[in-house]
Formats: structure tokens, sequence, C-alpha cells
């Protein structure tokens, strides 16, 4: 039985639809949290909460949607997480998908923020989290991707820098390889490949969407005031090291 830690609160998810972001989802609301959900395509199942669509990669979309919720909800929690990765190496990476791997991953979390603004500083009180990435790191085959990730990873301290006096603090989860639709879609592995894969990891499994759940979290519990403009690595070690032989 899961503390209601998150009693009165409302959180708006982004990307809520699948994956890590409905890992945050029915966790929060396992939680006592209310939950807000925000993904392009419409929720296929029974969401923990009222559930709203729009394209990120669209401004004018995303501003109808904000503008719908936040005249409804008076947001508490915030977590970015809608996200859109490439495999396209540099010389294959062209001014559209570029663009759009920045609306998506950079544009989009900081109009979601700018529109829960209002009530958090009203509160006085507000907890922001920002998906970023291992490949903020560096990695093949994801200049736009990995340089996006690093600019989420920028746009967190800055606004941890801002927002700390309102009672607002801003930190950022970067996962590693976790078994996700996304993930398997741009990491084709053979059974071979991915045995070797595994190897190098130093917990030796992949993480789930629950692992980053866990840490998103602790981010936004009430416990965690003191802490902001952090970046949590949820990689397995990976981002330390690969594992010894």
């Amino acid at each position: 039985m899961f503390e209601p830690i998150f009693k009165n609160t409302i959180t708006l998810i982004t990307g809520a639809s699948r994956g890590i972001g409905l890992a945050c989802a029915q966790r929060i609301a396992q939680r006592g949290g209310y939950v807000i959900g925000l993904a392009r395509r419409p929720f296929d199942g029974e969401f923990p909460g009222d559930f709203y669509t729009a394209d990120l990669a669209d401004e004018a979309s995303t501003a109808e949607a904000l503008a719908l919720i936040t005249q409804k909800f008076a947001i508490d929690h915030l977590v970015n997480n809608a996200g859109k990765s490439t495999t396209s190496l540099l010389e294959e990476t062209n001014s559209t998908e570029f663009n759009e791997i920045i609306q998506i991953n950079m544009r989009a979390p900081m109009q979601c923020l700018q529109a829960c603004l209002p009530s958090m500083t009203k509160k006085g009180f507000g907890r922001v989290v920002n998906i970023s990435s291992r490949a903020s790191l560096g990695m093949l085959r994801r200049t736009a991707y990995a340089g996006a990730k690093s600019g989420v990873i920028g746009m967190t301290k800055t606004w941890a820098l801002e927002l700390g006096s309102r009672g607002i603090t801003v930190n950022a989860v970067a996962p590693g390889p976790i078994e996700t639709e996304m993930y398997r879609k741009n990491n084709p592995l053979s059974p071979q490949q991915m045995t070797d894969f595994l190897a190098r990891i130093p917990v030796r499994r992949l993480g789930t969407p629950e692992d980053v759940a866990n840490t998103v979290t602790f981010l936004l519990s009430p416990e965690t005031g003191f802490m902001t403009g952090q970046v949590l690595y949820t990689c397995g070690g990976l981002t330390v090291g690969a594992a010894a032989g």
C-alpha cells in the first residue's frame, strides 16, 4: 500500500499515453495525486485521471490544450516527459528533423511550464521534473536528440535559479536504456547484441518505465524542497562506466 504523499495535488504529465509517462501517472495516482495526461494520441484504455490531446510539436495545438487545462486545474506538479528521438548520422540530419526534435523536446517543456507558472506562483509551491536522457552526454546517431536533451538540462538549471524564491523546484531525470516502445524502435538489436549490451550495464538489465517513475516521484515529493537544479541519471550505472567483466 503506497503512502498518499500526493494527496490534494494535481500533476500534469506530457507524453502520458505510454511508457515512462504512463508509469509516472499510475504511480502518482497510487499515491493519492490527481493526474492530468497530455499526449498526441488519445489514450487507449482507462487513464488514472483526466486526459487531453495535443500535438506538442505544434505550438498552437499545445497552447490550446494548455489553456483548457489551466482554466480548469491549478497545477502543482509538472512532468515534462514527451519526447522524440531520431537515429540519423550527422550528415543525414536535416533542418526539418532538427526543428521537430527541438519543438517537442525543448519548446514544449518551456511552454508547459509557462502555462503552469501562475498557479504555482500563487500557491508558493511547485515541483517540475524534466525528462532528459543519457544521450545528453553524447550518443551515436543522435545529433538533434542529444542536443535537445542537453538543452533540457540547461533549461532545468536556469529555471531552478529563477524560480527557487517562489517555492518552485526544477530538476531533471536522465534515463539510460529503458524498455519502451521508443527504445526498441531506435535500438534494433539482435539477441546476441542485446546480450552483449546487457553485460555492459552494471546492474545487468534494461530499466523499466517504473524505475524512472520512482525517480520522478521522489523529486515530486514534499520532502525534496531543498533539491533543485539537479540531474538524476536513472541508467543502471551505465553513465559511470561499463560493468567489470
